[in-house]
């Protein structure tokens, strides 16, 4: 017997989790926080030492109790990847499972960091499994990290081999052919696991009404280079603001921040946690070419030192989504004493995640930028995220007998059911449309 729960990010896209029971074994994945729940209640992109249960009662960690019959019988937490809607809640709820969390060593190194700079203690063993890799459970459960791309280094679509067949988890995942850190999807494997009878699929569902193939990360470079290299800005600061933990963008920010033979230097506690971590796993070396300021006084020193001479920086700052605890926020309102000029750059390599939260704090941020006369660059992005053709490519390449929309709103997980349909899949039947708190037996 399979039974699948949906836990959490099966009614919004955010605190994701899925439990999946096997015969009596079961296993967690991904323990992810919502983040404008949680930035509502923290005012911080970053993690920071809260209660449980006070995230738990604002909707900003996954409500497990849903698993309480259950719980005792979970043999893994599996964590898919290191963004904070899949792995923030590791710190907060973890303990309730007396069982390893298992991930990829880039994974782990973001949990250490994260435990470590709140001084947060876990009972968990964290076990690092490398992407392409097998682990096994038990005598009747092995899963796969099967690689895939995203905009974190090391995602995995997690394959749970039992003896009805695989489970495959697809949250998050693009089938990016020309990547600018890291190699192509494993199509050769996915090839092969279609063959092995891919009982279930559960999969995001985030873009499925776009209908489109999301384009390459490269596309993302090209938008930059646009912008960096060729504006006018050899007078004037030049700011970005992005995913702290988007390696590849970064990557791309540095070549062309060297290219203008600026002094490039990474502002802000996130922005240092993901690529230190990185660094400690070999996914890059960032720090040969860029300084990099953690703390508030730190940077408020650091840019008084800048202003004498400006045009020679590319500053990378947290504050993307205009949180207001995040650099670019506190540069915008005077916080650091620091002043924007007319004609300086800033540049939002990022798209604002539509929340009321988000929305709402971007616009303030966007308000106090203009004030200053600065030239504004929006939506120099490309998404991380599978779109409508992406998703039939790939439910045509793993073949399952049964789909279950995840990583969504209701609109959301009824745009794959639509394209399921379309490709001659029945709802009800062998499509499943779970929500929070639910759960499924195949």
């Amino acid at each position: 017997m399979i039974e699948i729960y949906a836990v959490g990010g099966y009614n919004e896209v955010g605190k994701n989790c899925t439990a999946i029971n096997v015969d009596g074994e079961v296993l967690v994945i991904d323990l992810g926080i919502h983040l404008e729940n949680y930035i509502k209640l923290t005012e911080d992109e970053d993690l920071v030492k809260i209660d449980a249960n006070k995230l738990m009662d604002v909707g900003a960690v996954p409500n497990i109790s849903v698993l309480d019959k259950v719980k005792n019988k979970v043999k893994a937490v599996i964590i898919s990847h290191a963004h904070l809607d899949h792995v923030g809640a590791v710190p907060y709820i973890s303990d309730k499972f007396k069982a390893p969390i298992i991930c990829a060593p880039y994974t782990a190194e973001v949990i250490e960091s994260i435990l470590k700079d709140d001084k947060i203690k876990i009972n968990n063993e964290i076990k690092t499994v490398n992407i392409n890799s097998f682990y096994k459970i038990s005598d009747n459960l092995k899963i796969e990290f099967i690689h895939i791309t995203h905009s974190i280094p090391q995602t995995a679509l997690v394959a749970v081999h039992t003896k009805y067949g695989v489970i495959i988890y697809a949250n998050d995942f693009k089938l990016d052919l020309y990547p600018t850190l890291g190699k192509k999807p494993n199509f050769k494997r996915l090839e092969e696991i279609s063959k092995e009878n891919v009982i279930a699929l559960i999969v995001e569902s985030t873009y499925a009404s776009d209908a489109k193939k999301t384009p390459s990360e490269q596309v993302a470079k090209e938008m930059l280079r646009d912008v960096l290299i060729g504006t006018e800005n050899k007078d004037n600061l030049i700011i970005v603001t992005t995913f702290s933990s988007h390696m590849a963008r970064l990557k791309s920010i540095i070549e062309f921040g060297k290219r203008l033979n600026r002094k490039i230097i990474f502002l802000g506690r996130s922005l240092s946690k993901y690529v230190k971590a990185a660094e400690n796993v070999g996914i890059i070396n960032f720090s040969k070419d860029v300084e990099m300021v953690k703390y508030s006084k730190q940077i408020e020193r650091k840019l008084k030192k800048i202003n004498k001479d400006r045009k020679k920086y590319l500053l990378v700052t947290t504050g993307h989504q205009g949180e207001p605890k995040s650099v670019l926020h506190k540069i915008a309102k005077r916080e650091f004493k620091f002043d924007l000029y007319p004609e300086d750059n800033v540049v939002f390599s990022c798209r604002t995640i539509p929340t009321p939260t988000n929305i709402a704090n971007r616009e303030a941020l966007e308000n106090e930028l203009k004030q200053t006369g600065v030239r504004i660059f929006k939506d120099i992005h490309q998404s991380g995220h599978a779109a409508r053709e992406d998703l039939r490519d790939f439910i045509n390449m793993v073949k399952p007998k049964n789909i279950i929309p995840a990583h969504g709103t209701k609109e959301m997980k009824d745009a794959l059911a639509d394209l399921g349909v379309e490709m001659g899949y029945k709802v009800d039947e062998n499509i499943f449309l779970i929500k929070n708190g639910e759960s499924i037996q195949l």
